[in-house]
């Protein structure tokens, strides 16, 4: 028997390649599949199964064409309301061999309601669960959201409850193996590391050691989570499948002619680190560090949009490019790795964004202009545990909608915790001609080793 991770990095998302002698099975495969051919082909073994554990919200399933590459079935869980076309619906008690591995199905929802989790036993150790794979259902650290159903909120919420005592009854040995790690949207308080057993969970999870239903409940309907504009996006795709994916994914590169003529009404994404952006970009791009596109393209983006690239090389391009196929944007039609100096040279217009520092936002806070705003773009539970008096407050991924609540004629110097998110929100105040913004560098972070003071 061998259980092997898929770990992507940016959506934290896990998925498992397990087997026994020549057959083996994948769970939850994300939409770049072919490595779960590969590492199968590597075993010796011939992939015969596919197992979802819900339909996912925040990425593309790589379910139908993994299956179309294998020739694998695809066995998703029950609903009433969804008919996900290219599987085959699975309940509780149905079980599937692999040599001397079983699989037994366990319906658990509350997450989803058509989240499953997938006990396996292995027949050479005893009767036990050797481990479980639980899907969004249980994390390492945490359990599941259940804020997808808010007309039912009370009943899913004890739903998850009841999922999660029959996961725990499988016994203290079995190994939890989740969808996601530390990093994803999918929970908030997710440990480092991405497999434990339940016995430890059991001791450690503050959620498991809540044995009163209704306090979990209550517990679980003061939660919040932020719901991308894309959510909607993925749980279409992942009702019929998206369109096949070539891989890899490495788009063309333009040079500065050929850029320029593809521009026209692309977006453009600057991928580059903040640094960079902040030095020099190109007029109207939107700064999206390759490595936090997971967590924001999905705000901003539209599935039909156009995108070009900026990006230090073809690498970055291509895990860019990844990334946002991961997650159904499939519109990138090059990239450009410029040169600023060079571009300059060829009259290419660009521009710099400004920083500013502690003690220059104290001033400002201290004077009170009547023409500036310290505008904080951290998350709800961030803002709730410090912020700075006198910040207006918008969460960055909200930044595109709730803009028009600004004025374009005031002053705005951006912060959040680093730097890091407020760049992206100036990129996107600076794309729509708000002219005067500028970046708090160090952000939350310097205020709070400066010795100003925060208040919650």
């Amino acid at each position: 028997m061998f259980v092997e991770k898929i770990k992507t990095e940016g959506l934290a998302h896990l998925s498992w390649l397990i087997g026994d002698g020549t057959e083996a099975a994948v769970i939850d495969p994300r939409r770049d599949c072919a490595v779960y051919a590969e590492m199968a082909h590597r075993r010796g073994c011939r992939i015969t199964h596919i197992f979802e554990t819900h339909r996912n919200e925040d990425l593309v399933s790589g379910a139908p064409d993994l299956a179309a590459i294998t020739g694998a079935r695809v066995h998703h869980g029950p609903d009433d309301k969804l008919d996900v076309t290219y599987a085959e619906t699975v309940r509780e008690g149905d079980h599937f061999t692999f040599g001397g591995l079983t699989l037994c199905v366990m319906e658990t929802p509350g997450h989803t309601d058509d989240s499953l989790s997938f006990a396996i036993y292995d027949k050479a150790f005893g009767e036990n669960a050797v481990g479980v794979f639980t899907g969004d259902t249980l994390f390492v650290g945490d359990v599941g959201r259940t804020d997808f159903y808010p007309d039912r909120a009370r009943n899913v919420a004890g739903d998850l409850f009841d999922s999660l005592q029959k996961i725990c009854a499988l016994g203290d040995q079995a190994i939890i193996y989740p969808a996601h790690g530390a990093g994803s949207v999918c929970g908030n308080n997710m440990a480092d590391r991405d497999f434990n057993t339940i016995g430890y969970e059991r001791q450690t999870n503050p959620m498991l050691r809540m044995n009163d239903r209704d306090a979990f409940i209550d517990t679980k309907l003061i939660e919040h989570h932020d719901q991308p504009p894309y959510f909607r996006l993925m749980e279409e795709i992942n009702l019929e499948g998206g369109p096949r994916l070539e891989e890899p994914t490495v788009p063309p590169a333009f040079g500065p002619k050929a850029w320029q003529d593809a521009a026209g009404d692309a977006t453009i994404l600057d991928v580059r680190g903040v640094a960079a952006y902040l030095g020099a970009h190109l007029p109207g791009a939107i700064a999206l560090p390759d490595d936090m596109i997971p967590a924001f393209a999905g705000w901003f983006l539209d599935p039909l949009d156009a995108i070009l690239l900026v990006a230090n090389d073809a690498d970055q391009a291509s895990c860019a490019s990844r990334h946002l196929a991961r997650i159904g944007f499939d519109g990138v039609k090059g990239f450009l790795t410029p040169s600023i100096t060079g571009w300059a040279a060829m009259s290419g217009a660009f521009q710099s964004m400004p920083v500013v520092d502690v003690p220059e936002v104290a001033r400002r806070l201290d004077e009170a202009p009547d023409d500036w705003t310290l505008l904080d773009v951290r998350g709800k539970d961030e803002l709730a545990e410090e912020r700075i008096d006198g910040a207006q407050h918008i969460y960055v991924g909200e930044i595109a909608e709730k803009m028009r609540e600004l004025d374009p004629q005031r002053r705005y110097t951006v912060m959040c915790k680093s730097g890091a998110r407020s760049t992206i929100a100036a990129s996107m105040l600076r794309r729509q001609d708000f002219k005067q913004v500028d970046v708090f560098m160090g952000s939350m972070s310097a205020w709070k080793a400066a010795g100003y003071p925060v208040h919650s």
